[in-house]
């Protein structure tokens, strides 16, 4: 008799054991894929990635001369540099708020990345989604006809990355933004449009292929092209990363460094020989 006992409890709690494997399997598949990126940027442009609350990434980015710029510059290393120093800092898993200074024009960027959905194992959310947006000032001396109010100094940078890491190896990015600048020289726009497409394939656990393309798309009213149309932005350079640490040497035609100088601004086209070498160092901290 307790022999049917038992196998008769073991029939009843059967279907619960079960109930429970299921549910621990549905949870381990719900769990966030790994991180399709390793920095905040991807050469010129910024990814999907959001740290863990209270990490702070420390930015160093670096943009030499034309390589064809002159007769006598080592390929670019003796001509006028532009150089980026940031921080970023996680102020929640989902939020991440940013500082840097810029050589070129005296740059000051304030910007913001806000995570809105994160791509699942289980696929049931095939993508990751951010929004990133910064505020910049010139801060260069008025004169010359230079900002007339103050308002002249300012412009604006806004973009949605979606990002899916398609495998181990593999992951890409596509973003469209919108750049806006208060104050612009005649026959230039004082907005564009723009999409970018980005992606990194691993060769090694540390070593990464890098690409990044941005396009830029400017309203021609009546036709009528205007006088600095802004060229495309073609990158391709390689990464190395650890845990901590990642850096990012490429060849670009950008030379920007902040968004909306690059997809605004930018006069050198890349497959016309207007290239040159760069790099992206980023230091993690966790607090």
């Amino acid at each position: 008799m307790s022999t049917y006992k038992i196998l008769l409890s073991a029939l009843l709690l059967l279907p619960i054991i079960m109930l429970g494997q299921e549910k621990v399997k549905d949870s381990i598949k719900e769990k966030p894929e790994r991180p399709a990126f390793e920095s905040l940027t991807l050469i010129d442009n910024p990814t999907n990635i959001l740290f863990r609350k209270n990490t702070l990434e420390v930015q160093m980015q670096h943009r030499f001369g034309l390589i064809n710029g002159g007769t006598n510059d080592l390929a670019g290393f003796w001509a006028p540099s532009n150089i980026r120093m940031g921080l970023a800092y996680a102020i929640h898993d989902r939020l991440t708020i940013g500082f840097g200074t810029t050589k070129f024009d005296r740059l000051q960027d304030f910007n913001w990345k806000v995570g809105i959905l994160s791509q699942t194992r289980s696929d049931k959310i095939p993508v990751s989604v951010s929004y990133y947006g910064n505020f910049v000032i010139d801060a260069r001396k008025k004169g010359n006809g230079l900002f007339p109010t103050k308002q002249s100094r300012y412009s604006y940078f806004n973009q949605l990355i979606i990002a899916r890491r398609f495998s181990p190896k593999f992951s890409m990015q596509i973003a469209p933004s919108v750049s806006h600048y208060n104050l612009v020289e005649n026959k230039m726009p004082n907005d564009v449009v723009a999409l970018s497409i980005g992606g990194r394939y691993k060769i090694s656990d540390q070593t990464s292929i890098l690409l990044d393309y941005s396009h830029p798309f400017v309203h021609h009213l009546d036709g009528v092209k205007f006088e600095n149309d802004p060229e495309p932005g073609f990158s391709l350079g390689f990464e190395f990363a650890t845990s901590a640490h990642a850096f990012q040497l490429f060849i670009t035609n950008y030379n920007g460094i902040v968004p909306q100088k690059n997809y605004s601004q930018n006069t050198n086209d890349f497959f016309a020989g207007d290239f040159l070498f760069g790099f992206n160092i980023t230091r993690n901290y966790n607090f």
